[in-house]
């Protein structure tokens, strides 16, 4: 990893509030309406020249193109790779969810979560290869010429990970779930490579290492579980086979919406199959209500001397604006567990996951979170360095 030897360097998970404007465009295309490709392009370019512009400003480190375009993280997919289509919703296998078991007057009200409204619901009925590798080509030419305008001095952009695809498109082709990541994890890796290749940073979406526990792990052992994750890992490292691991972060969340969260899955059973990602920093929740407290873990757990945290310091479900005071005190918790140097403060996950979804933070909230983060890495750096 690139570490900071002299402050504490700021970033984000991925997706910002999108414009209305942008939000229209990708729901046409998810309804697979005829849209002016030439026009397509001009608003994306425009979108991501200005959320560019916004994350310079604010001062943030390393930013991104708030993934304007696409639909979501990880059903973004359905535009570049084959073999998924519609499937009768009756046929879909059904998600045991232990927390809307338990509260299910809560999951019951209209907006709980980010329902399947807010996302195109396609599942894999065929061989998964790559259809279009010129979006992700359109999306990097984007993003350096929008860093290159605003003077941003790192980049980084976000992929599926092959168990996030899974997560979201159901199986109904291959022989067995690992068959069907591992098919995923060849027609990404060509993704995966043309981002670094571009000089970006590479995230990994992972957020099923976490929340597939709630899912589509909902009703097998945790011992199943955590078999899991290791084949999940273990076809995301053959996909990076050619992608330095300097180049790489991931992230892991438990699932970005408020609710309960009583029987997310602890961070320390996930930790040792995360370790062994062929990645430099790690991005996970903080900030939660409900995981805050594991910073405590890593005052026990050895991180591997070339990897380095990127832990959330805000959260992206609430309003709440995070006091600068508190975001430094997070950030402090985890310099004093595993070094000043191998910290990056970030947020708890996207902004706006699914564009046009039930988006719970204000978009100006949204940024003002952003500034605060960015104040309290200021303050932190003072505290651990004695300078600002």
């Amino acid at each position: 990893m690139q570490r900071s030897t002299d402050r504490i360097v700021t970033t984000h998970v991925g997706s910002l509030p999108r414009p209305p404007e942008v939000i229209a465009l990708l729901k046409r295309r998810d309804r697979d309406e005829a849209i002016d490709p030439a026009a397509f392009d001009r608003t994306i370019a425009h979108a991501v020249d200005d959320v560019v512009a916004k994350q310079v400003a604010i001062g943030i480190d390393v930013v991104n193109d708030g993934e304007a375009s696409k639909a979501s993280y990880a059903t973004y997919i359905q535009q570049r790779l084959t073999g998924f289509g519609d499937v009768d919703r009756s046929k879909w296998p059904v998600e045991k969810s232990p927390d809307r078991a338990e509260f299910p007057e809560y999951y019951a009200r209209p907006g709980a979560t980010s329902g399947p409204e807010s996302r195109r619901l396609l599942a894999c009925v065929g061989p998964v290869a790559v259809k279009d590798r010129s979006l992700v080509e359109q999306d990097i030419a984007h993003l350096k010429a929008a860093a290159a305008k605003a003077g941003a001095k790192a980049v980084f952009m976000s992929a599926a990970s092959p168990g996030v695809v899974s997560r979201f498109h159901p199986n109904f082709h291959y022989k067995d779930s690992a068959d069907y990541r591992a098919a995923v994890g060849a027609a990404m890796r060509e993704e995966y490579e043309a981002i670094a290749k571009a000089g970006f940073i590479l995230q990994l979406d992972c957020p099923d290492l976490a929340s597939g526990r709630m899912s589509v792990f909902s009703t097998v052992s945790d011992e199943e579980f955590v078999r899991q994750c290791h084949i999940s890992i273990e076809i995301l490292n053959d996909a990076l086979r050619n992608v330095p691991a300097s180049q790489v972060r991931l992230h892991l969340c438990w699932g970005n919406y408020e609710g309960p969260h009583v029987h997310d899955v602890p961070l320390e059973m996930i930790l040792p199959v995360v370790l062994k990602a062929k990645a430099a920093v790690i991005s996970f929740e903080g900030a939660n209500p409900r995981h805050a407290h594991e910073w405590e873990l890593w005052q026990r757990v050895k991180l591997p001397d070339n990897m380095g945290l990127m832990p959330g310091v805000i959260d992206t479900t609430t309003n709440f604006v995070e006091h600068p005071e508190l975001v430094a005190q997070r950030i402090c918790n985890f310099a004093n567990c595993v070094g000043r140097e191998r910290v990056i403060a970030a947020v708890d996950c996207g902004f706006e996951t699914f564009a046009g979804g039930s988006a719970r933070v204000d978009s100006r909230v949204a940024y003002k979170k952003l500034e605060a983060m960015v104040e309290g890495a200021r303050i932190a750096t003072k505290k651990l360095w004695g300078r600002a």
